[in-house]
């Protein structure tokens, strides 16, 4: 087995309620179930339980972004309370009534131990894949717009690298994970995580540009520990 540097790791992101805005962390054990405390809260539509999808997300509420959700003791998130601090500036705790009633009449919270997770526990990205969409889209677009939990700087100048890593093993800290398919986009990039506002011309090039693909998913291969600044290596 060879080990090709890729680069080094930019940014972690964790969702702690599934829709809701970003939560940076500096270090994360990433487990099978993804980063510590990814995706642990969603909110339900109302009589949408049975429904292949019920989740109420950033397609319904573009000012779910504007949610900003956080573990209150982040170096214990498993028995950690979740507080939600809404755009108003009012933090409610994520199981609070009033929160599911701030959400929309009806809607109602769960919890699940291993993540809501509508495909693959991780979402890996590059600085180098946005600034491409960037360039093909004509407007500076913020990685967060499109919800990595490993943002990478791949030390390149050609965008996309990470289309040539599918089916590889990732490493980075002690982290081992498989990127196992490219990530296929919906309308939720076209919402700006900064303004909730929402650019058509987003989704437009990926599906134009990219076949509707853009950034990779992965799993864990093996559990470990990784932090910003770690250096990234594919395992060939």
């Amino acid at each position: 087995m060879s080990n090709r540097r890729l680069g080094t790791v930019q940014a972690l992101y964790r969702y702690p309620v599934k829709s809701m805005g970003a939560e940076p962390v500096h270090s994360a054990a990433v487990s099978w179930h993804g980063l510590a405390g990814d995706r642990r809260w969603a909110f339900i539509r109302p009589n949408m339980e049975r429904s292949g999808f019920p989740w109420l997300t950033i397609r319904e509420k573009p000012d779910l972004w504007r949610y900003e959700a956080r573990f209150v003791s982040p170096n214990d998130v498993e028995s950690s309370r979740v507080a939600v601090k809404a755009p108003e500036g009012e933090e409610m705790d994520v199981a609070a009534p009033e929160l599911a009633s701030h959400l929309g009449q009806g809607v109602r919270v769960i919890k699940q131990y291993g993540g809501v997770f509508d495909t693959f526990p991780l979402s890996v990205l590059t600085i180098q894949s946005v600034a491409g969409l960037s360039d093909l889209v004509g407007q500076s677009l913020a990685p967060l717009r499109f919800r990595p939990n490993i943002l990478i700087d791949a030390g390149e100048t050609e965008p996309f690298p990470e289309d040539r890593w599918a089916g590889a093993i990732l490493r980075a800290g002690s982290l081992r994970c498989r990127l196992d398919k490219r990530d296929k986009r919906c309308v939720m990039v076209n919402v700006d995580p900064a303004t909730t506002g929402a650019n058509p011309g987003v989704l437009r090039a990926i599906a134009k540009e990219r076949e509707a693909h853009f950034g990779m998913y992965g799993t864990t291969v093996e559990p470990g520990q990784v932090s910003v600044g770690d250096a990234v290596f594919l395992e060939d």
